[in-house]
């Protein structure tokens, strides 16, 4: 029923949101109608717009929104994804620089397992603190991606600044380690189907697997899921942790290895921040976060050409994402109360 209500909420809640910021835009002397359209037209008005910004756009989005969907379906509120992309990244430019004459095959694939290992290790962190000391995730995981973007910074100034030493970042990883393009003419890359693969997988793993089980009782009630089914509870919220992390790193490592090929101050845009949307939207569905994240790819590549052709900030496209977060969360509660007012009634 949990599930249910969360994929019911999400539209409710998109449709909300939609509501409020036209009515925000009008308020503020925009047109809302040439607002949207101008975002949809940039975001999908041509195949190339499509290919060489959305769906590029989507990829980090939808690697991190799965990373967080499954750690919230674990009841591990990991908030660090934006660090543990960070922590990918920096272990994949790395790789990538050090990779040398190795061939593609070997290259590639080690770079990304590589930004998946760093992500973990970053997640391991927390995870100690949460499962040996006690310390909420909530907090750590926070603070962790501080760290995260300070040490990117301070290695694009120093030990992997570029060999002129003139900018601050990386010299490009070499060709051996870099995805390939799945349109010619584009800049859309292989990164799209590993993050496809991955959410069917997690999918399958969550519905039908005894981990996914396991990992679904821990997130309702570790204390019921220990005594009742007998569960290591402290073994999966480590092992989810560590595997959160590894695809929020991933996602750092496919952005090295399919878009930037090198590593450099604000990276990220805050796509770590972004994938708590996309997961809550989801309602914590693999699935849905596929759709999810090209919503939230749309708005980001939308916006540039709604500040350009009507005239918005594009400061109000972040205002929409954080409405959308406070939309899931009302109509969630709403339909929960409702619901258990009529079981209420029901039962009575």
């Amino acid at each position: 029923m949990n599930r249910l209500l969360g994929l019911i909420s999400a539209p409710i809640a998109l449709i909300f949101t939609l509501v409020v910021a036209a009515g925000a835009l009008t308020l503020g002397g925009y047109d809302p109608g040439a607002a949207f359209g101008a975002l949809v037209e940039g975001a999908l008005g041509s195949p190339r717009a499509l290919a060489s910004v959305t769906l590029v756009r989507m990829v980090p989005l939808l690697l991190t929104g799965l990373a967080v969907a499954l750690a919230f379906r674990a009841g591990l509120w990991n908030i660090g994804a934006e660090g543990q992309l960070y922590a990918g990244a920096a272990m994949a430019v790395w790789l990538g620089l050090n990779a040398g004459a190795l061939p593609s095959w070997v290259a590639l694939p080690g770079v990304l397992a590589g930004a998946a290992l760093g992500g973990a290790l970053w997640a391991l962190i927390p995870a100690l603190l949460r499962l040996r000391l006690g310390v909420g995730e909530v907090i750590t995981t926070l603070l962790m991606n501080f760290v995260a973007l300070n040490l990117a910074g301070w290695l694009v100034h120093g030990p992997l600044q570029e060999s002129r030493g003139v900018f601050p970042q990386t010299d490009p990883i070499v060709e051996a380690a870099r995805l390939p393009l799945l349109v010619s003419g584009t800049r859309l890359h292989g990164g799209l189907l590993l993050g496809l693969a991955l959410a069917a997988v997690l999918f399958v793993v969550l519905r039908y697997s005894a981990i996914g089980f396991a990992t679904r009782a821990v997130g309702a009630s570790p204390q019921a899921a220990a005594s009742a089914g007998r569960i290591a509870s402290g073994r999966i919220l480590l092992g989810v942790f560590l595997v959160s992390g590894a695809m929020a790193g991933l996602a750092g490592g496919v952005e090295i290895t399919g878009v930037t090929f090198a590593l450099y101050e604000n990276l990220s845009p805050g796509h770590g921040y972004t994938a708590i949307a996309v997961a809550l939207l989801a309602g914590l569905h693999p699935l849905a976060v596929v759709v999810t994240s090209f919503v939230f790819a749309v708005l980001e590549a939308g916006a540039s050409a709604m500040q350009r052709s009507a005239g918005v900030p594009a400061a109000w496209v972040n205002g929409v994402q954080a409405l959308v977060i406070l939309s899931v969360l009302a109509v969630d509660q709403v339909l929960r109360r409702a619901w258990l007012g009529r079981r209420g009634e029901a039962d009575g």
